[in-house]
């Protein structure tokens, strides 16, 4: 199955990095390094990996998550994993990583309205 990986700016600031299909060993470094990209372009105060299109996370895509968590924190800003599939949310929840991934708490599924749209 293909896979997609966008990321986009939206009017409040926060980066937003959609996935679409699958994300395994093939594809996780380029979802890290979208992630890297859109810190390191954007400086945002949020980062939401939107999860709503992924049928699938493999254990390098989880890694490609982590390494995403790690360049948003260590500019200061919040990373956000919205919209999981319940088997992948049990998963981060097994692994102890919801806290980590802002779902501990109620995380904006809706992205605000998006003024920016790149590629990965």
């Amino acid at each position: 199955m293909e896979s997609s990986i966008n990321r986009s700016l939206d009017a409040d600031g926060a980066a937003v990095v959609s996935v679409t299909g699958e994300i395994d060993f093939s594809n996780a470094d380029e979802l890290a390094g979208c992630l890297r990209g859109a810190v390191s372009e954007w400086s945002p105060p949020v980062v939401r990996v939107d999860l709503r299109g992924a049928s699938f996370i493999d254990s390098t895509g989880l890694g490609a998550l982590i390494e995403g968590y790690r360049a948003t924190t260590e500019i200061e800003s919040r990373f956000l994993v919205i919209n999981p599939t319940p088997a992948f949310r049990r998963v981060l929840d097994v692994t102890g990583l919801c806290d980590f991934f802002g779902l501990g708490e109620t995380a904006e599924a809706e992205p605000a309205e998006q003024t920016q749209a790149t590629g990965a």
